[in-house]
């Protein structure tokens, strides 16, 4: 499929800010996409609100913007009425994390059928640079102007705990892994999760005195340690996390039952 094939080119080109990662997101997408060559009419798109769910605005296909942090119940619904399609959710840490966080609990719990693409750029980017649920400890927003006093979510052992069936994080700068996990996301039964962090210059790394791009790739550089690094070394992964790393890898590959079988027609004949 070539780039354009999937893209609204006529709506080029892009919102989203210079140095910004979502960029990277929609090529890595493309590529995951283009290798388990897609009917895309058979495919349905849903995002909430933020500049993450802006990405399906750009994709030549059919697609639905919900209210902030309501993705999730909301493809769960079209999954559930036609098994048929397949259903891609694209989000942010605030859309998700936050304002959709017990939606992201339950369906993660409930093993929905969907693919969800978190791209946590640590901050609400669009609607005026808030800390959000993964703002790190200490860092500057505009509601934490003194360095941010809370802990953040750790979306992806979140998701883990809570029951999803594919687990990945990484960062933009892992575009080689990220290819290969949204691909096994896309094909995979039940809910599967895939945190990208992503840089914002703008909203967080002009914050932070990291105004440049390149600075925030390296200050992602710096940060991340590769989960089996952390088993090799005897760490706890969720301790690193608190402490401002970022623990990057494929988190969980497990076959529970999809919520599309627990639900499905012939179990409902006749009740």
């Amino acid at each position: 499929m070539e780039f354009f094939d999937l893209f609204r080119k006529d709506r080029w080109p892009h919102m989203f800010c210079p140095g910004c990662g979502i960029g990277t997101v929609m090529n890595v997408f493309h590529r995951a996409f283009s290798q388990l060559e897609l009917d895309i009419d058979r495919c349905v798109f849903v995002a909430g609100i933020g500049c993450s769910s802006r990405i399906i605005g750009y994709i030549r296909g059919d697609s639905i913007h919900t209210t902030h942090g309501r993705p999730l119940p909301v493809a769960t619904g079209i999954a559930l009425a036609n098994p048929d399609l397949k259903v891609i959710v694209f989000t942010g840490d605030g859309d998700l994390g936050a304002i959709g966080g017990n939606h992201f609990i339950n369906a993660c719990r409930r093993n929905a059928d969907f693919s969800v693409f978190c791209i946590n750029n640590n901050i609400y980017g669009m609607t005026g640079g808030q800390a959000s649920t993964s703002t790190p400890h200490g860092m500057m927003s505009t509601t934490t102007p003194h360095g941010n006093k809370d802990y953040p979510f750790d979306l992806s052992e979140l998701a883990v705990t809570a029951g999803a069936n594919y687990v990945a994080r990484w960062t933009t700068r892992n575009v080689k892994e990220l290819i290969t996990s949204m691909s096994k996301a896309i094909d995979k039964e039940g809910f599967s999760f895939v945190e990208i962090i992503s840089p914002c210059p703008t909203s967080f790394g002009r914050r932070n005195k990291m105004p440049k791009a390149c600075q925030l790739h390296e200050y992602l550089k710096i940060r991340t340690v590769r989960r089996e690094r952390t088993q090799t070394l005897g760490l706890d992964p969720v301790d690193l996390n608190m402490s401002g790393k970022i623990t990057i890898g494929e988190f969980i590959e497990r076959e529970r039952i999809p919520l599309r079988t627990v639900y499905a027609p012939s179990e409902m004949e006749g009740k």
